[in-house]
């Protein structure tokens, strides 16, 4: 049998200790890649592309009276072009449904409430979620069957307005076990001043596990999202709102939590919870 030269034995060693090193750096830098997550902005911070209007008693698609806008760069509703609310409450979808994700909003409420508004609806707006297509949503009709996050403000500190609870327009959900039928559920969340950014946060685990976050805080949890008749909902769009106050969007954005399990895949994530298999990619 051949024996290497005792003097090429420092440089084997070498070699060896090299291939090692690089073997190693390219296992962290595969694990470093795997836990990135990969958030996708949903307002491009230029126009209303990849979102859908739907306001009350107007077509879907027709921005009355440009009620939703892009104006330095944030999302933005107003209503400088209403004579009076009139009860068109409007919503804006985003064009992709999702169902186990988490979504991240920073918002706040400028200017004044326009004539005609309800009084529930000063500093008032929703993300709305695990919500119905657009384009099933009814002419007349006021909300879309979904999950609301509520989304509160007040003028000063003199008022107490609890932030960050739960709305279910045409659907139920369960709390510490039991379902509850009243439309909207208190959280344990602050009071938060409109004038000032509040970063609301969302997790969604399809039709089990919803949280509701108020700058980084856990505010309110629940579980078994579904339909008034019971059906589950395992997703759906998201959409906020127009309720007539203004409100401004500088970020709304979202981590998908399905996708490819599979550490063998080259698109494999380690903060997924949810497999979705036919996204694996192999090179």
């Amino acid at each position: 049998m051949h024996t290497p030269d005792k003097k090429f034995l420092p440089y084997l060693l070498l070699s060896f200790l090299i291939f090692q090193f690089v073997s190693c750096n390219k296992q962290s830098q595969t694990a470093e890649e795997a836990s990135h997550e990969n958030w996708i902005e949903l307002f491009n911070g230029e126009n209303l592309d990849n979102w859908t209007v739907k306001i009350t008693h107007h077509e879907l698609g027709e921005n009355y009276a440009n009620t939703f806008r892009v104006e330095n760069g944030n999302l933005i509703n107003r209503y400088d072009g209403y004579e009076e609310f009139g009860g068109q409450f409007g919503h804006i979808y985003y064009e992709e449904p999702f169902s186990t994700y988490r979504l991240i909003a920073e918002y706040r409420f400028p200017g004044e409430q326009v004539e005609g508004g309800p009084g529930w609806a000063f500093m008032n707006n929703g993300i709305m979620f695990h919500s119905q297509p657009p384009d099933s949503v009814t002419l007349d009709q006021e909300f879309p069957n979904s999950i609301e996050f509520q989304l509160l403000g007040v003028e000063d500190d003199s008022t107490q307005r609890i932030n960050g609870n739960v709305c279910t327009p045409g659907t139920h959900v369960v709390v510490d076990g039991e379902l509850i039928t009243d439309h909207c559920i208190s959280s344990n969340g602050p009071t938060n001043l409109g004038n000032e950014w509040v970063t609301a946060e969302l997790i969604a685990y399809g039709d089990s596990l919803i949280q509701h976050k108020i700058n980084g805080e856990l505010v309110l949890e629940y579980t078994n999202p579904q339909l008034d008749d019971g059906t589950p909902l395992t997703g759906g769009y998201i959409a906020v709102q127009s309720e007539s106050h203004p409100t401004e969007f500088r970020s709304i954005r979202v981590l998908n939590l399905e996708g490819c399990m599979d550490e063998a895949a080259s698109n494999y994530k380690s903060y997924y919870v949810k497999s979705k298999p036919s996204d694996c990619v192999y090179e």
